[in-house]
């Protein structure tokens, strides 16, 4: 059997969003072919790095997971930093020196990890490394580039516009994008068009028969609901969230419309009787409170592809997203399964229409589990990730 190395920031079972949880997702199904590693970090918080796994090594689903410790956690300053990068990004001025302390500063910083990856390149045939904005990625995929499998897991934002990555995206043997937006920006933004690449997104498991009754009684929960699932921040536009929410909670008085957070908090959440945040929650939970629900909200603009929007769908929820992120309007266009606004009034319109409209928003959830179908497979998607690998090791 080939022996392959993902190459991704955070890896674990408390990780349950984001690319760490796509990792892990395509890592387990490749043990069927491959000897699969791990390279990550000891880290379990994204916003401080601090090293929380103690073990070295460990197997996760079949998946030898090597953990390499950080040597500094995020740097206090760094926010600052950010800031007056990104105004100096904006300005159309950008320094390479700059950046690799930018890089150093965000983390999660690991020089252990790519030694690994520069010592131990000859007992892989290939390395993939997932999601480009990382410390791993940057100076561990040009180490490798020659046996290189890049899922940049991209999308428009000030740090794709980084004169790093003029280069890093240059060199590996060939792109794995999870949509045709994905594609479409990198390459649009870089002279990549010649390296091999396919468009594959990620299966959708649905682990146990979801069970929204048994969500309901365990939560105490008797009104329609939406459903947010993920990191609870400002970066995923929670707050605006919130502020919309309760607009229109303040616009219709008599709705007893509830909003479900399942997640990690990382900002404020305002205390109101109808937002209703259930922080970290089992497998089981999710599933069953995401099957409850009239509809799974994303107010993300920065989405490469949403695991939540397509769990949500693979259950027959539709959704509701910012119709700023490509990506999550490309969902919606393309199944006909949810709706997207662009500000408040559309917010209001899309509920209402949910709400009030049985029949349309019965052929919206048929609509949903449709497109999952068709697009989102595992044995389509594996077979083509094979196919990749299989060249690139060849």
């Amino acid at each position: 059997m080939k022996r392959i190395a993902l190459v991704n920031q955070r890896y674990g079972l408390e990780v349950n969003g984001g690319s760490e949880y796509y990792t892990r997702l395509i890592a387990e199904r490749l043990t069927a072919h491959y000897q699969v590693d791990v390279i990550t970090t000891k880290a379990l918080d994204y916003t401080t790095w601090e090293n929380h796994y103690p073990a070295d090594e460990e197997e996760l689903g079949g998946v030898r997971v090597l953990r390499f410790p950080v040597e500094q956690p995020r740097a206090k300053d760094f926010n600052d930093y950010n800031g007056a990068y990104l105004q100096k990004l904006a300005d159309g001025k950008r320094d390479l020196a700059e950046e690799a302390a930018w890089f150093e500063k965000q983390g999660p910083y690991s020089p252990a990890a790519i030694d690994y990856i520069r010592t131990h390149r000859d007992d892989y045939d290939a390395f993939i490394f997932v999601t480009y904005l990382y410390y791993l990625t940057v100076k561990g995929m040009p180490e490798v580039a020659d046996k290189a499998i890049f899922i940049p897991t991209a999308h428009e934002e000030p740090f794709i516009h980084f004169q790093t990555y003029e280069t890093l995206f240059k060199l590996p043997k060939a792109f794995i994008f999870l949509t045709d937006e994905e594609k479409a920006l990198v390459q649009g933004l870089f002279p990549v068009g010649e390296i091999p690449c396919d468009v594959m997104g990620t299966g959708v498991d649905i682990p146990q028969e979801p069970d929204a009754a048994r969500f309901r009684q365990k939560f105490g929960i008797e009104d329609d609901y939406l459903i947010y699932v993920g990191r609870i921040d400002e970066g995923k536009e929670c707050p605006r969230l919130f502020q919309y929410f309760l607009e229109f909670k303040a616009r219709h008085p008599e709705s007893r419309l509830k909003l479900v957070l399942m997640g990690k908090q990382a900002c404020m959440i305002p205390r109101h009787g109808d937002i209703i945040s259930l922080g970290f929650v089992s497998e089981e939970d999710k599933f069953d409170g995401i099957s409850g629900a009239k509809a799974l909200v994303l107010p993300s603009k920065f989405e490469s592809l949403s695991i939540s929007v397509l769990e949500a769908m693979a259950l027959h929820v539709p959704v509701i997203v910012n119709g700023g992120c490509d990506v999550l309007r490309g969902h919606c266009v393309k199944s006909n399964a949810g709706l997207y606004y662009y500000e408040y009034l559309e917010f209001e319109g899309i509920v209402e229409f949910l709400l009030t409209h049985p029949q349309e928003y019965a052929a919206m959830c048929e609509n949903a589990r449709a497109y999952i179908d068709q697009y989102y497979a595992w044995d389509v998607i594996m077979e083509k990730f094979r196919a990749v690998i299989d060249e690139v090791a060849a």
